[in-house]
């Protein structure tokens, strides 16, 4: 049967609850296959999969149902099997925001290995994670409207070696197709001559295969590709259900990156587990600019449940009044993958009525780590509970910032560390797990925490993003909190620029609200008032004119250290 929350979670005593069932009899599904044959049977007809060409909510979507979903699953594997792939074979994706993505997902997961590609990387870092992981295959957008993907696939399939085909993803409402190169196939024409209704290789697939991998850090420094398992993205699936109560009825706007594991796991196959319908919002997703404008009226549009997105969305719908549109239908509100902070909780709580929820996701960890869940309003920094049948740690730091094995008591901060079903397979380099794994097998997160009495986690930062002055930590999260909390700024971010008597100091980059006007000179007073630290008091703020982003919407802090380096040149 399709994923079912068995009761509400609001407590570590529910958490316990739940693991009174032995896990293996609490989830029986081996593969993500096995859930979309599950919900296709459950719910047939029902909406899965909603796709808005513009960000217009009176524009005719294109809707795909459970059957029709699993019917182009089916296809696609088969397709990728008379291509030769086998379970072992990588498929790339290179795609935008769009409906064939769910079918080069979960239908490449069924014939081998996939491999999403961020879109913005630069072709010689598409290459080098290709080459990596060794694709054999590559769905490629087939335009260049957006980011020149047709251009790049065209430009680097030569430049893998192991590359068999690529397979042509046409852009909605295409009229006229292209003529295509010798080795490029039209993916609408070749899987619709496949099978739809079973699959031609009869593969049954275990939990510890694996389904997929996804590279972390790929916006710089070399490549690393974490390998996830069917079990692992199950269970992340089956997690989310229970703890965030996921139903049928739930409809949720999906603007995250489908490179991302927030974006597919939490993101997607959650929902597609408990029958609920994801939106694609145009195929730029939240980084259309429409979208955000619309969102309340989208949300009306559809009946969405729930809000999910990144602080920096949070933060650009914060800027958006709602109107007149009727948002009752929303009950629940998600974020992470950065920090969140205080002033835009406060403020979208105001403006919306909507508490945000936060969770801690990580590629390493199948996209979710720990989650609060519905009804627990927790304050800001407070990433939830741990989820079941897995053990979390706060452990204390040596001096080179490595996790000891002192754990850390309630209220004192550490390094978190974790053991759990949805842990990651080790990188397909084994050389880069030594640095992710202690000894003992638990995955060092690199995130600084502490647990209070209820056993919530709270985050106070990254190991590698404190400033040290003078062998004094900062958090740069104390700063970016202050600043955050001034009317005109819009994001901010804290970082340590290099000194050579005291080894950093605090410097704050911002951006502005859209008309306001502040100097550089008045926001650094108002910053250093609010911070009570003395070392932690910035030394300088610079107003951007934007704030550097990963395609994700994380504020992408090495490009402001360079930033900082360079000013002090």
């Amino acid at each position: 049967m399709p994923f079912t929350p068995r009761f509400p979670i609001g407590s570590a005593a529910d958490v316990r609850r739940l693991e009174q069932t032995p896990l293996e009899s609490a989830l029986a599904q081996r593969s993500t296959y096995e859930l979309f044959c599950e919900s296709a049977r459950a719910f047939g007809d029902k909406t899965a999969l909603t796709f808005l060409r513009s960000a217009d909510p009176q524009e005719a979507p294109v809707r795909w149902s459970y059957s029709e979903l699993l019917r182009g699953i089916h296809q696609t594997a088969n397709l990728l099997l008379r291509l030769g792939v086998q379970p072992t074979d990588t498929i790339a994706i290179l795609l935008p925001g769009c409906l064939d993505y769910h079918l080069a997902l979960w239908g490449g997961e069924v014939a081998g290995i996939v491999q999403p590609l961020n879109p913005l990387l630069n072709e010689e870092k598409l290459v080098s994670l290709m080459n990596a992981g060794k694709a054999t295959v590559l769905f490629a957008w087939g335009s260049d409207d957006d980011a020149q993907l047709w251009s790049k696939a065209m430009r680097i399939r030569s430049l893998v070696p192991t590359l068999r085909a690529v397979l042509r993803v046409a852009p909605p409402d295409e009229v006229n197709a292209p003529v295509l190169p010798e080795g490029v196939l039209n993916f609408a024409e070749r899987r619709q001559l496949e099978m739809d209704d079973h699959l031609v290789s009869g593969r049954t697939i275990g939990p510890d295969e694996i389904a997929a991998y996804f590279h972390t850090g790929g916006t710089t420094g070399a490549p690393k590709l974490a390998r996830h398992s069917h079990g692992a993205q199950v269970f992340t699936a089956w997690v989310c259900v229970q703890l965030q109560g996921t139903l049928p009825g739930d409809v949720v706007i999906n603007g995250y990156p489908l490179f991302h594991v927030a974006g597919v796991l939490p993101g997607a196959l959650t929902s597609f587990a408990a029958g609920s319908e994801v939106i694609i919002p145009t195929t730029a997703l939240f980084r259309n600019r429409e979208v955000l404008r619309n969102y309340w009226r989208l949300v009306e549009r559809y009946g969405c449940t729930v809000v999910s997105a990144v602080p920096t969305v949070l933060e650009a719908l914060a800027n958006t009044p709602v109107g007149s549109a009727d948002i009752s239908t929303l009950r629940y509100c998600r974020t992470g993958a950065a920090p969140l902070s205080p002033d835009l909780a406060v403020r979208f709580e105001s403006l919306f009525g909507l508490h945000v929820h936060e969770s801690l996701g990580m590629t390493e960890m199948a996209g979710i780590s720990t989650i609060t869940p519905p009804g627990v309003n927790a304050p800001v920094g407070c990433v939830g509970l741990r989820l079941p049948y897995t053990r979390l740690r706060v452990v204390g730091l040596d001096e080179q910032g490595q996790p000891t094995d002192q754990d850390q008591p309630v209220g004192t901060q550490g390094m978190v560390l974790f053991k759990s079903p949805n842990l990651f397979s080790g990188f397909l380099d084994p050389a880069d797990n030594a640095r992710a794994l202690t000894a003992d097998g638990w995955l060092a997160t690199g995130d600084l925490g502490w647990l209070d009495d209820h056993e919530r986690l709270h985050l106070s930062g990254r190991s590698k993003d404190l400033i040290i002055r003078g062998g004094h930590n900062i958090d740069p999260k104390v700063i970016e909190d202050a600043m955050a909390a001034h009317p005109a700024v819009q994001h901010c971010a804290a970082v340590g620029l290099p000194d050579v008597y005291a080894g950093e100091l605090p410097v704050v980059f911002v951006t502005l609200v859209p008309g306001a006007a502040v100097t550089e000179a008045e926001l650094l007073a108002f910053v250093r008032e609010r911070v009570d630290e003395p070392p932690a008091r910035p030394k300088s703020v610079t107003i951007l004119r934007a704030m550097p982003m990963t395609a994700v919407g994380k504020i992408f802090k090495p490009e402001l250290r360079q930033l900082a380096a360079n000013s002090s040149a």
